[in-house]
């Protein structure tokens, strides 16, 4: 086992030295003045990057407990949903609304495509009755390396009084995200993506519209109430004990943040996937996310005829220590996929190119040495020109 290793996963992502130290400050009080003070200045932190004025909580689990609060706290059982699902993680949407007795209204859409926000007004235009009570979506799905155009969908309910439901785990901090410009009721991410943690936290913001709608809720919940949450918000605490330890480590993650620059954060993921797109294309792969919709958090590639993801990313792992994700669902054995978030350098990504370019070789497939390297150097030369 190699401790140095390239980690290009779309979660979880590397850890910044400074906020490893961060979570290795002698432990607290979580009910005491200490942990109040980082609570307060983490929740005004992350109310900057979701670019909102409504609550943000934040739950010691992972990001499917926000997914499943985000359900249990604003549908009840027998209501319908719109749940936009494009690959896995939509599915997941699916699955949860399902366990809590939720009719689920679902269109198709191919994996690798993004959600047409047409088909979502034509859905919600013929709803005359206002059956549907949410519109549940990815903005980032991992899955496919696909960014879904929330601000469009979002304005596709027109008037319809649908709630948008956005999970934004792998996409918030890496892509735009403008909650409340976009009239996003209740937004989801969590620690192990752009946050540069380790995984266990997870983080929703909650509107007024869907504050209304819990005051009625009758799906069974206890550990993600959300009301719970918010109440004891305001005095400053948890409603059950919070993880310290990664709460001190999303405080610098914050600060990283801030330092950069949301703007500036948000182009370096632009950058890393133009990147890493132009030294696969060069590599003569196909990329299963067209450009236009192209994920700026991670990268899904085709596997060449003939080989599974495994032929790919073992080797990878196992003779140049470079991590990357294989396949889910349907596409298990049909994808790789490269994570370009967090904190991720250029060199790692061109590291993970010119090992890609030798694990091609000894596969026998047809690959020119250094094609893929430059032609990602070439984009990096241009960026900085320009």
């Amino acid at each position: 086992m190699w401790e140095k290793q390239i980690l290009l996963l779309p979660g979880p992502t590397p850890v910044p030295e400074r906020v490893l130290r961060a979570m290795g400050r002698p432990a607290v009080n979580h009910r005491g003045p200490d942990f109040k003070a980082v609570l307060q200045e983490v929740t005004r932190g992350l109310k900057d990057v979701f670019q909102t004025g409504n609550d943000v909580l934040v739950l010691t689990s992972s990001g499917t407990g926000a997914m499943e609060a985000a359900v249990v706290n604003f549908l009840s059982p027998g209501d319908k949903a719109l749940v936009l699902s494009v690959g896995q993680f939509g599915d997941r949407f699916k699955k949860i609304c399902k366990t809590y007795g939720i009719e689920v209204i679902a269109p198709e859409f191919a994996w690798g495509t993004a959600v047409a926000p047409h088909k979502v007004e034509e859905v919600l235009t013929a709803d005359t009755s206002h059956e549907i009570k949410a519109v549940l979506v990815q903005h980032n799905e991992t899955s496919t390396g696909v960014l879904n155009d929330i601000a469009s969908i979002s304005r596709a309910r027109g008037d319809h009084p649908a709630l948008m439901i956005v999970d934004a785990i792998s996409g918030l901090a890496a892509a735009p995200l403008k909650t409340d410009a976009w009239g996003l009721d209740v937004v989801v991410a969590g620690s192990q993506k752009a946050f540069m943690l380790p995984p266990g936290l997870a983080m929703i913001s909650v509107g007024p519209r869907a504050w209304e709608r819990a005051v009625n809720n009758k799906s069974p919940k206890y550990y993600f109430d959300l009301q719970a949450a918010r109440d004891n918000l305001t005095q400053s605490q948890t409603p059950y004990t919070p993880a310290v330890s990664l709460f001190m480590g999303l405080l610098e993650s914050l600060k990283m943040i801030q330092e950069e620059g949301q703007n500036e954060c948000l182009s370096r993921h632009v950058f890393y996937r133009d990147v890493v797109r132009a030294g696969v294309k060069a590599l003569g792969l196909e990329l299963l996310a067209p450009d236009t919709i192209a994920s700026p958090a991670v990268t899904a590639v085709r596997v060449p005829p003939g080989f599974k993801a495994g032929d790919i990313s073992r080797p990878l792992r196992d003779k140049y220590q470079v991590i990357v994700a294989g396949g889910q669902g349907k596409l298990k054995e049909e994808i790789f996929r490269i994570g370009h978030l967090g904190y991720v350098q250029l060199t790692d990504l061109l590291a993970a190119l010119s090992a890609l370019e030798l694990v091609m070789q000894d596969l026998n497939l047809p690959v020119r040495p250094g094609a893929g390297v430059a032609a990602a150097q070439q984009v990096i030369l241009a960026g900085r020109s320009g």
